[in-house]
């Protein structure tokens, strides 16, 4: 499972033998993303840009994993709070840093899906209905049988 700290070695892959004699999966998030209520952002000093942001966190899949783990809130709402301060044009690198590891913590990186054990499903349905064959207006609905000479059948 790596080594001893995060990140440090690779990550176990959920689709290994080996993993699956361990008991290792991943849990599946909706691609839909979260559809439950917004629970209340739990820092003080709630600004206007720091509510949109948390709103819209609140809507991507992994929100349903932080639904089920209310102990990760105080750490998105950090996210949220370092990340609307990122904004600024005078946010520093380190301040950068800050965000990414937040994110990375909540899962809201490729790296943070992996180390949560997350993974987004795949909508199935939207995928079939975007390849899914619409009838053209000009195709005749005569034009897909096959004319058969008589003396050919039998």
């Amino acid at each position: 499972m790596g080594g001893a700290r995060n990140r440090s070695g690779p990550q176990p892959d959920p689709t290994s033998g080996r993993s699956d004699r361990r008991g290792l999966s991943l849990t599946a998030l909706p691609a839909e993303g979260f559809t439950g209520e917004t629970p209340d952002f739990p820092l003080p000093d709630l600004a206007d840009r720091e509510r949109e942001v948390w709103e819209q966190a609140w809507r991507t899949p992994q929100a349903a994993a932080w639904a089920a783990e209310p102990w990760r809130q105080r750490t998105v709402a950090m996210w949220v709070r370092w990340s609307v301060r990122m904004e600024a044009s005078d946010a520093s690198a380190a301040l950068g840093n800050v965000v990414v590891r937040f994110a990375d913590q909540i899962g809201l990186t490729p790296a943070g899906l992996k180390e949560n054990g997350w993974k987004v499903a795949a909508d199935v349905v939207s995928e079939k209905r975007a390849t899914a064959k619409k009838p053209t207006a000009t195709a005749r609905p005569r034009s897909r049988f096959k004319v058969v000479n008589g003396d050919d059948a039998g």
